[in-house]
């Protein structure tokens, strides 16, 4: 009976550190982070991941440029950083 409790535990563990690797893996691939920024762009607004220097996709309202960002950081599980026209951060919403 012991050996099957330290056995389970031992997986556990395993399992647990294979979930970490993975989620860290997915989250900074290459340095990167997903976290999405809304930003001022032309006449309009950007979605602009974290890191990058390309735009993701460009927007007449910011409504739409959050609504654009939220998706893509819930499928990342990553944060929506909303700027202001200035470009200072007026909000953060974190889909962790």
């Amino acid at each position: 009976m012991p050996e099957s409790n330290q056995s389970r535990s031992w997986i556990d563990i395993l399992s647990e550190l294979v979930e970490v690797f993975f989620k860290s893996t997915r989250q900074r691939k290459g340095g990167r982070s997903w976290h999405q920024h809304v930003v001022p762009y032309e006449n309009g607004w950007a979605v602009r991941r974290e890191g990058n220097k390309r735009i993701t996709s460009k927007h007449r309202l910011q409504d739409t440029a959050i609504n654009k960002a939220k998706r893509l950081a819930r499928k990342y599980k990553a944060d929506v950083i909303i700027h202001r026209q200035d470009g200072t951060i007026r909000d953060r919403i974190n889909y962790d």
